[in-house]
């Protein structure tokens, strides 16, 4: 994991297309501004767990004899 250390209206670049900027610093967290593509996703990583592993349980609960059916 790399880390970096940024001031208030400090900015990264990824992939020359991602920029995320500090907004603002507050005591207990931190606000990010962050400019990429159209069509590019960005999710809060809990959401992200969240919609996984709602998939994971859909799958354990498919019945294969759906498949069979169709």
């Amino acid at each position: 994991m790399l880390y970096l250390v940024r001031k208030l209206d400090q900015s990264i670049i990824i992939n020359n297309n991602i920029s995320i900027k500090v907004i603002e610093i507050n005591r207990n967290s931190v606000k990010l501004g962050i400019t990429f593509p159209k069509g590019c996703t960005v999710l809060r990583k809990e959401i992200f767990d969240a919609v996984a592993e709602e998939n994971i349980e859909a799958l354990k609960s498919f019945d294969e004899y759906d498949i069979e059916k169709n």
